[in-house]
């Protein structure tokens, strides 16, 4: 097919390009409209129609220019496909979108007051496109930012609804201990509110050092100017509400790998909630129920499926992210020179689709805790059905220093041989062979039946449950709502 025809082929789905019909998660007009192809087109157009504000600021580009470089600068003028297919001649986007835009600013130039002096000056094309990534950064993360705190305020309230809803602990997909589920929802408003925590405090710095990061042209183009290329870097910076770089940072991209970092993080703290209720979802644990909607978690073939969409959706992105963040440090490693070949390239496909599955989720998850269905009821039955053997450590560690030794047994000894015993037999008849045992083992002079019942009691057994549970939404109160206290009472 030759470039003309594929030309033709590409305008004509240039706008589905970003449709996501392989990535569901992530499929939706906010995403698109932040990290789409087209976001990013406008976004370069934001830089350099913001880097013509400050030369015409700084008296270093014609009064009248920054308005006419901000007209040529809608995004809406650009051909996204052809920019897309000429993009491989030099390598990267700018260099065909700024030949259009230098198009665009002469055409719409009628007054002649060379507006075409303030486009690109002294810039190379990664200060724009890297710049430009920061910028698109910057503005999916907030919006990431507002969704995970919606999940943590939901978090947050099922923390405190169901501080004393019992459930059962699992370790190594085996029962374990007693638990809550209030516990439950405060780990997982941990992992969220801590990867928020790191999101929110990343920096989104400009980039500005020209064609080699000695900011050579800067110097020249500021040379009998009360502005210096440090300056005009701050101002960029103010001028998009990015963070001011104190030294160009083209092969130093710690700015991108913390980014991919935080991204994936947040990812995995979703990926975790969304491991827990596939499981707890499951007709045979029943626990929870992830919020019904209408078409959603249908199946092709059998209409009484309700998938849990939401966490496989969810699941998803987190499966994908740590391999996405990887490439970043890769890349990073690889940043040879003064200027990369090739590394720098790798970076924008994997930053972009961290951003777009990090919004994606966050949606997903916002609508998973707001809407949990939880079953307590269905949890005690979960609970009990290892019987008084879920309470053996604890009972263990009050009773045993009670018994003195028989046939060469410690008390502890003693006491495991009941569970041992215990678990030949089938499970319906293990609670009553457990007690069975266990008077076998210790007479009631020693342990009497008010105190062996108090021992099996899994509410006895739940150590500092609730004290966990308080310190740690204590821990993240930006993360919390503000009608929600740290023991996760409601304030009114």
């Amino acid at each position: 097919m030759t470039h003309a025809a594929a030309l033709g082929d590409l305008r004509a789905f240039a706008e589905e390009a970003d449709a996501g019909l392989l990535t569901p998660v992530s499929a939706s007009p906010l995403v698109a409209a932040l990290t789409g192809d087209r976001a990013v087109l406008a976004a370069i157009l934001a830089v350099e129609a913001g880097w013509a504000a400050v030369l015409q600021r700084a008296g270093l580009a014609p009064a009248g220019s920054a308005a006419v470089v901000a007209s040529a600068a809608e995004a809406g003028r650009y051909d996204l496909a052809g920019i897309a297919l000429r993009a491989q001649g030099g390598g990267n986007p700018v260099i065909p979108l700024l030949a259009d835009l230098r198009k665009n600013v002469a055409a719409l130039d009628a007054a002649g007051v060379g507006a075409a002096k303030a486009v690109h000056t002294s810039l190379t094309s990664q200060d724009v496109l890297d710049t430009a990534l920061m910028l698109l950064a910057r503005n999916t993360v907030h919006a990431v930012l507002a969704d995970l705190k919606g999940t943590t305020t939901a978090l947050a309230d099922l923390a405190g609804q169901h501080a004393g809803t019992l459930c059962v602990g699992r370790s190594l997909t085996q029962h374990s201990l007693p638990y809550t589920f209030g516990l439950r929802a405060a780990q997982w408003f941990q992992g969220v509110a801590a990867a928020g925590r790191q999101l929110e405090n990343l920096e989104f710095p400009v980039q500005f050092g020209g064609a080699a990061g000695t900011l050579a042209a800067g110097t020249v183009l500021t040379d009998g100017s009360s502005a210096t290329p440090f300056t005009l870097a701050d101002a960029l910076a103010a001028q998009l509400g990015l963070a001011p770089a104190a030294a160009p940072w083209h092969t130093n991209r710690l700015a991108i790998t913390s980014l991919g970092h935080a991204l994936a993080s947040v990812l995995d703290a979703f990926g975790k909630i969304a491991a827990d209720v596939l499981f707890l979802s499951r007709p045979e644990v029943a626990e929870v129920a992830e919020p019904r909607a209408a078409g959603r978690g249908v199946s092709s073939a059998m209409p009484q499926k309700q998938n849990p969409v939401l966490s496989v959706l969810v699941r998803s992105a987190a499966l994908q992210a740590p391999q996405l963040a990887a490439q970043l440090h890769v890349a990073a490693a690889n940043f040879n020179d003064e200027r990369p070949d090739g590394a720098w390239h790798t970076e924008w496909p994997a930053l972009r689709q961290l951003l777009a599955l990090a919004l994606g989720a966050a949606g997903h998850i916002r609508e998973l805790a707001e809407g949990l269905r939880v079953f307590p009821d269905i949890m005690r039955r979960n609970l009990d059905l290892s019987g008084p053997l879920l309470l053996a450590e604890g009972v263990s560690a009050a009773v045993a220093p009670l018994l003195e030794e028989r046939d060469g047994l410690s008390g502890k000894q003693q006491l495991q041989d009941v569970v041992d015993q215990t678990l030949q037999a089938p499970p319906p008849e293990q609670a009553a062979t457990y007690r069975k045992l266990f008077r076998g083992a210790v007479p009631a002079a020693v342990v009497p039946d008010a105190r062996l019942e108090e021992l099996l009691d899994p509410a006895s057994y739940l150590g500092q449950a609730a004290e966990i549970a308080r310190r740690v939404l204590a821990a993240f109160p930006e993360f919390t709502s503000p009608t929600t206290d740290a023991n996760g009472a409601s304030r009114g």
